[in-house]
């Protein structure tokens, strides 16, 4: 199950800049494209997202993580490349 939370991980972190570029810089530059993509993107990372936050849950205590490793987990979800620092800092090893 850690492989999978690892491959969601990182797949969530690009969900996420992919949205913020749709969002930088395609809006300003072709609004037609920006709602095409909007969506896809949208629904996509919203997946990602709860399925990482989901699986963090589960992998807490199957990983010993203590509540400040468990926090800064939770947290990196919500900062841009965060979820690349938490794959690479305390995934790393599986």
């Amino acid at each position: 199950m850690l492989k999978i939370f690892k491959i969601v991980a990182i797949l969530e972190g690009i969900s996420y800049l992919a949205l913020f570029s749709n969002m930088l810089f395609i809006k300003p530059t072709n609004f037609d494209l920006y709602h095409t993509l909007l969506y896809p993107i949208g629904m996509s990372h919203g997946v990602l997202f709860i399925s990482y936050i989901g699986l963090a849950v589960l992998l807490k205590n199957a990983q010993n993580w203590d509540w400040k490793t468990f926090g800064i987990i939770l947290a990196a979800s919500l900062i841009p490349f965060g979820t690349f620092y938490v794959e690479k800092k305390y995934l790393a090893s599986a």
